[in-house]
């Protein structure tokens, strides 16, 4: 990418007194732009205790709804506006009140990684790295039966760590569950002594197989932490990017397969249009930001 494009970047970032937020799994040319890079939630509220007037969200659309949720008075774009989560469309605002209907009393919690119109529906939110604890604070509160959507692995993760009932959607990360057991073995194989870590969006055989269960950032703080020289990452290939950044005397190894198209649309050309033209803008209907504002809000509180 031509130098002029990226001092172009940089220069409308001061313009428009803008904060640039890069998921984990984007094109390493894109975090290396980024003020912070990091996990949906975690990115969200960095940029909310921000002075910055614009949000730019390197991610997915989900991400950037929530970053408008927690921030409803900057102005919140996305390079591209077709970058969209398969699992968040997995769930709907009906399929929400139907699950609702078919167990009634049941609370719902609400994986991160779902439209702000499918959080306004449910009781509180989560993430990858707190949704057993978030589980745990809402049965402690008297639930026998919680709803969790829309993924299923995580809510097998969770199950098994939790006694309460866990009644999960059907949803799934079409990444995460391309990643096989098969192709863990195979890797293993080759790597004989490298740990294995992998997500909770993964399949529960494939789980089965790992040392450590983690989110993204606690797959970061573990390989920093650890003394192990080799791991074997079970997520999408975009966190070997900052994996090798942060550990340069660790080999890291991922999946060819793990590669999430909707992740890799944002290029540095396409995040320099968007400081241009500021587009695209993320918008909220106000009675349903409210209501999810609320879902996000109550997992502090609960978890």
């Amino acid at each position: 990418m031509s130098s002029e494009v990226i001092d172009n970047i940089e220069r409308l970032r001061g313009e428009r007194k803008a904060v640039i937020l890069a998921h984990n799994y984007q094109r390493g040319e894109v975090q290396d732009r980024a003020d912070f890079c990091g996990d949906s939630l975690g990115l969200s509220r960095q940029a909310a205790a921000t002075e910055a007037e614009v949000i730019v969200f390197c991610g997915v659309h989900f991400m950037a709804q929530t970053a408008k949720l927690l921030s409803p008075g900057k102005t919140v774009i996305m390079p591209d506006i077709d970058a969209g989560c398969p699992m968040a469309d997995m769930i709907t605002p009906e399929d929400t009140r139907r699950l609702k209907e078919e167990h009634p009393g049941a609370p719902v919690v609400a994986y991160v990684n779902t439209t702000a119109e499918v959080k306004a529906e449910s009781d509180v939110c989560c993430t990858s790295a707190n949704a057993v604890k978030v589980v745990e604070g809402v049965a402690a509160q008297g639930a026998q039966e919680i709803i969790f959507i829309p993924d299923r692995n995580l809510a097998a993760w969770v199950a098994r760590h939790t006694k309460v009932r866990i009644i999960p959607a059907r949803g799934f990360c079409p990444t995460h569950v391309h990643i096989s057991a098969a192709a863990v073995r195979e890797q293993r194989e080759a790597h004989p002594g490298a740990l294995f870590m992998c997500h909770p969006e993964c399949e529960p055989e494939v789980v089965d197989l790992a040392d450590v269960v983690l989110s993204t950032s606690g797959m970061l703080k573990f390989a920093r932490d650890t003394e192990a020289p080799e791991i074997i990452v079970g997520t999408e290939i975009g966190l070997l990017h900052p994996l090798q950044k942060d550990n340069p005397g660790k080999t890291f190894y991922g999946f060819r397969e793990a590669v999430c198209p909707s992740m890799k649309k944002t290029t540095l050309a396409s995040l320099g249009r968007a400081l241009e033209t500021m587009t695209t803008e993320i918008e909220i209907e106000e009675a349903i930001a409210e209501r999810a504002r609320r879902s996000v809000e109550r997992m502090v509180e609960v978890g």
